[in-house]
């Protein structure tokens, strides 16, 4: 099992759902890590702050209470390249995807972001975190 599966059942732990049972969760982890083309977790918050979602990506990082966002928020903070390239990691449409994304990503970032900001290893900190219990 890749780190990313081991990632994606985590985090589909933490957010109550099997991260097996979840291709989407599976993609957008696979985004979250170092080498990724986004540039990890937080090149995926500079990529809604640089699209206009500041305030709503902000609060997802925070320690404070997560903004809702929208299916179009979802489609305007990762764009079109980004948001197809997830939608087809995990077999969807781009119009699914943004939807589920809307539900999942506030609560994935909080989750990564414990202490209210982007810390270098997050990824690997949440592993241990897991591979521990």
């Amino acid at each position: 099992m890749s780190l990313f599966d081991q990632l994606g059942q985590a985090a589909g732990g933490m957010l109550g759902g099997g991260g097996n049972q979840n291709p989407l969760l599976q993609a957008v982890t696979s985004l979250l890590g170092q080498n990724s083309s986004v540039g990890g977790l937080a090149g995926l918050v500079q990529a809604f702050q640089k699209n206009g979602l500041a305030d709503i990506v902000n609060s997802w990082v925070s320690t404070g209470q997560n903004l809702p966002v929208s299916a179009q928020q979802i489609k305007q903070g990762l764009g079109g390249d980004l948001l197809n390239q997830v939608a087809s990691k995990a077999g969807l449409s781009p119009d699914a995807a943004s939807s589920q994304l809307a539900g999942l990503l506030p609560n994935l970032i909080d989750k990564l972001t414990p202490n209210g900001k982007i810390e270098a290893g997050g990824l690997d900190q949440l592993m241990k975190m897991f591979q521990g219990k």
